[in-house]
């Protein structure tokens, strides 16, 4: 029995990352004596085990056969006559197929360590194409390692593959589980960038692949073009670091742009309102957690409002705040602020423009806040006064602070 550190560990400990999570590899072993020598079995689809002292992951090398489309349509074979580089080879990009022995050696039987050297992302064999999965894990690596190329080989495997249908057996929760980690990455416009490159992001998000080629005004957008204004978009708020919600916000917040009837372009009257149903279609779709929907759908309808906020009266002000429900959520507002500030910013040129409407609405929430709504209720009779009274003397705060 041999044990060996595989996969993540090993490749960010190469690229001089952090190392997170250790995971092992077990050669010429059997379930039974793993759980006589302590590990607990945990894994369902194959055999994978805890170690009873660190509850690091044990799995027992294994060979793959696929029997069915998707990422589930495997038959798994463990046993303790499987090589080490008969597990490595079942892996998706050699950078991902390099072990690390007990002693410190690497083995490396796919050349990971040159693609490295070379900031090559590559598939290991053609069992690449066994999995539609790895489209989005590729994907997702070329968006945290962004000075990596993607060899053109594996491109044009990833075409196949989507043509062949691959990409159509994807269940949602594993496309939003990618989609989501790969818009937490460092540059997440390089993962859609190789999704359209590859005609996957047509079959996942098509509503998003159909922004490419359409103009917006130049004096408002000197990058013209939706999609790339999107890209520079989610780019913006990955160097802010903000969360998944704005991120994805940051996403979905263009999506009516691609429903502008042509006769209207490059103006698009009207496509917060197209958005959102849009957004809506998606987070049903790929069965997206709430609050990224939430932030979705309020940034698709309201950033073109916001825009507008240094022209408001101090009352409409107040109005917009309690539509935004600001007051009741000030968290989820300023993620609001942070998303419409990164399609500000989004824009080539305007990188550093100033957002003097993000500001007065924050401003206009600090006076709302300062408000003793409970103190107001008090001294009233009825729901509808107490409503009343507490939006004037809200009003009477903003107008005194303005």
């Amino acid at each position: 029995m041999q044990t060996y550190i595989v996969g993540g560990a090993v490749r960010d400990e190469l690229l001089g990352f952090a190392v997170k999570d250790k995971d092992y590899v077990v050669v010429g072993s059997t379930p039974e004596a793993m759980v006589a020598a302590g590990f607990k079995p945990v894994g369902k689809d194959f055999p994978v085990f805890l170690h009873p002292d660190t509850r690091d992951e044990y799995a027992l090398a294994r060979t793959e056969r696929k029997t069915a489309k998707g990422y589930k349509g495997f038959a798994i074979h463990a046993s303790p006559d499987v090589t080490l580089e008969e597990d490595l080879a079942r892996r998706d990009l050699t950078i991902n197929a390099i072990a690390k022995s007990d002693d410190g050696g690497l083995v490396d039987p796919f050349n990971g360590l040159a693609d490295i050297k070379s900031k090559t992302l590559r598939h290991v064999s053609d069992a690449f194409a066994e999995d539609p999965v790895r489209i989005l894990r590729a994907a997702r690596f070329s968006a945290r390692l962004a000075d990596f190329s993607l060899a053109p080989e594996t491109l044009a495997l990833m075409r196949k593959m989507v043509d062949a249908g691959e990409v159509d057996a994807l269940v949602a929760e594993r496309v939003w589980q990618e989609l989501a980690k790969g818009l937490m990455e460092a540059q997440p416009s390089r993962m859609f960038e190789m999704l359209r490159a590859c005609g996957a992001l047509q079959k996942i998000l098509p509503e998003l692949n159909k922004l490419w080629g359409v103009p917006q005004p130049p004096q408002h957008h000197p990058e013209v073009d939706t999609g790339v204004h999107v890209m520079m978009v989610i780019d913006y708020a990955a160097r802010q670091n903000f969360s998944l919600p704005v991120r994805f916000a940051a996403l979905m917040h263009d999506l009516g742009k691609g429903a502008t009837p042509e006769e209207m372009l490059p103006r698009h009257i009207g496509h917060e309102e197209r958005g959102v149903h849009l957004v809506k279609d998606i987070c049903k779709r790929l069965r997206v957690p709430n609050d990224c929907k939430e932030l979705g759908v309020m940034v698709a309808k309201f950033h073109g409002k916001l825009y507008q906020a240094l022209q408001m009266r101090p009352d409409t002000l107040l109005e917009f705040i309690i539509q935004l429900d600001a007051i009741r959520q000030p968290l989820r507002f300023r993620e609001f602020l942070q998303a419409c500030e990164a399609d500000s910013r989004g824009r080539t040129g305007l990188e550093n423009c100033s957002t003097p409407a993000a500001d007065l609405m924050e401003k206009v929430l600090q006076s709302a806040l300062s408000v003793d709504a409970g103190a107001i209720a008090k001294l009233q009779t009825d729901a509808e006064q107490i409503k009343t009274a507490v939006f004037k003397a809200r009003l009477e705060a903003i107008k005194k602070d303005l």
